[in-house]
């Protein structure tokens, strides 16, 4: 039987070694085992006395190389990779192959991503009930506000009005008379009276509307032709939608001229009407106004360089000639500014020397007017819609 073995493992290294395009490190052979049997009459058992080579020391790497010395490799134990070439016949080789060892290593960084993406989730906030907000509300969020802005958004009158009110004394904390706009108060748990009227606990919700403005109304309250009169119908049926919380007092954010159409915001969000007004907000509202007279390259020349308005040079932010429709027979320009200063746009198509025979206003930041929504119509403004403005409640 050995003899056959040893046969066997003679041919296989002959034939795997025979070709000259394998090229292989020497294989160590196995340490020779010795045996000794002993035999005696007295005994039939078999004794032996097995003894192995010390094994040979790991190779060392040469510098700066990942191949091991091939003369330290020189009788030590290496198990050979069988792969199929370029050419594509078998052969062996000495170390993995390139895409064997690609793979592990991909999947070892792609393991290590997965537990770092695992171990920086942010656990999600709880989720309370709505009873449980409403007792930590009621119970332990400070509502305070100040006085003068308690009044405002309970519709008793203007910011600055509320303010007046309370210099000339006609305002009463929990009894007392309160001459400071700053004053810290609770609506829920302050007793409030102005001019002998009870301030009632809930304030109404925030309300945020845009308006499609017609020609001939004017941006301000108490006026004749105001533009919140044309809210009369919404106010009428706000007890019925709403019972038990105060009607909301309206105003706009910004104006637009008594003789310009177009888009303007309603609300009774002070601090939202002081964001979205001031300059720092930089948004963009864009303009249509049709001419009378023919427009030309020279025309737009001139808007573009801007005019000086109350001794400051503005400047628009694009000026377009759009193309001309059948149903309008005057020329129409886009007209893009951001500063918002008075009269603006009508003194830049002044200043080039045009005349304007329509204004529109169509759009402010990235919210425009609907093209469905009728003169003298508004709509609610979703929060979609606020943040387009660039507004986060």
């Amino acid at each position: 039987m050995a003899s056959v073995a040893a046969a066997a493992l003679a041919s296989l290294s002959s034939s795997l070694f025979s070709k000259p395009s394998l090229s292989l490190i020497p294989i160590r052979t196995l340490p020779r085992i010795t045996c000794s049997l002993s035999t005696s009459s007295s005994s039939s058992s078999l004794e032996f006395n097995i003894t192995f080579a010390p094994s040979k020391p790991k190779p060392k790497l040469k510098p700066d190389s990942a191949e091991p010395d091939p003369e330290a490799l020189a009788g030590q134990l290496i198990i050979p990779w069988i792969v199929r070439g370029e050419d594509g016949n078998l052969k062996l080789q000495s170390h993995p192959p390139a895409r064997f060892l690609q793979a592990i290593e991909t999947k070892s960084k792609t393991k290590k991503k997965k537990e770092g993406a695992e171990k920086r989730v942010p656990t999600a906030e709880p989720k309370y009930s709505k009873a449980a907000r409403r007792f930590y509300n009621e119970n332990f969020r400070d509502a305070s506000q100040r006085l003068s802005k308690v009044l405002a958004a309970a519709g008793v009158a203007s910011r600055r009005s509320s303010e007046q009110l309370i210099f000339d004394g006609k305002v009463t904390v929990n009894g007392s008379v309160c001459n400071t706009p700053q004053s810290r108060v609770d609506p829920g748990r302050d007793i409030i009276y102005v001019n002998g009227n009870r301030l009632p606990k809930r304030l109404p919700p925030k309300v945020y509307l845009a308006l499609n403005k017609p020609k001939g109304y004017i941006c301000a309250s108490g006026e004749n032709k105001s533009v919140l009169s044309l809210f009369e119908d919404y106010l009428k049926t706000w007890d019925k939608r709403n019972s038990g919380i105060p009607r909301p007092r309206l105003f706009t954010v910004g104006r637009l001229d008594v003789a310009t159409t177009g888009l303007i915001i309603v609300t009774n969000d002070g601090d939202f009407a002081q964001k979205i007004s001031h300059p720092s907000s930089n948004l963009s509202k864009e303009y249509i106004a049709a001419i009378e007279g023919v427009v030309s390259k020279r025309h737009l020349l001139a808007i573009s360089e801007g005019t000086v308005i109350e001794g400051v040079h503005c400047t628009p932010d694009s000026v377009e000639l759009l193309p001309q429709q059948p149903d309008m027979s005057r020329p129409r320009l886009r007209i893009v500014v951001h500063e918002g200063r008075n009269h603006e746009v009508r003194e830049l198509v002044k200043n080039a020397g045009l005349e304007i025979h329509s204004l529109k206003r169509v759009r402010i930041g990235g919210f425009r007017l609907p093209s469905d929504l009728g003169l003298g119509k508004h709509m609610a403004l979703k929060q979609g819609d606020l943040s387009a403005l660039g507004w986060k409640s």
